[in-house]
């Protein structure tokens, strides 16, 4: 098969729509924080804490994990420009590594995520 320019190209839409959930998913959780930070810390909330810390972390891994992706698909194209086939090979299964790691990432913060709904849900009922 051949790695023509837009190959990696087709990634740009995908990997930036999901750059853009994941910074959502960011966001949401700083404001949750931010409304946190004025709350008496009961255990429930502590709980709570350590479930935010876990998925503030997993978000950053899988932000980086994406723009290293989308950063690699850029260079994939470059090394095509350039004429170095086998650099852009590697450089685009690198990308789709990282792609991969992402969404796996994103698969665990959203366990954990379901995780800190129990939490509540264990408290109502």
């Amino acid at each position: 098969m051949e790695l023509t320019l837009t190959t990696p190209a087709v990634l740009f839409p995908a990997i930036s729509l999901l750059l853009l959930a994941y910074t959502n998913r960011f966001l949401h959780l700083a404001n949750l924080i931010r409304q946190m930070h004025a709350t008496e810390l009961s255990p429930r909330i502590r709980r709570q804490i350590a479930n935010l810390r876990r998925r503030v972390i997993l978000i950053r891994y899988m932000q980086e994990a994406g723009v290293l992706s989308f950063l690699l698909c850029v260079l994939t194209m470059l090394a095509l420009y350039v004429g170095s086939p086998t650099l852009a090979w590697w450089l685009f299964g690198l990308s789709l590594l990282l792609l991969g790691i992402s969404l796996c990432l994103s698969v665990i913060e959203i366990r954990i995520s379901v995780k800190a709904l129990d939490i509540h849900l264990d408290e109502m009922g």
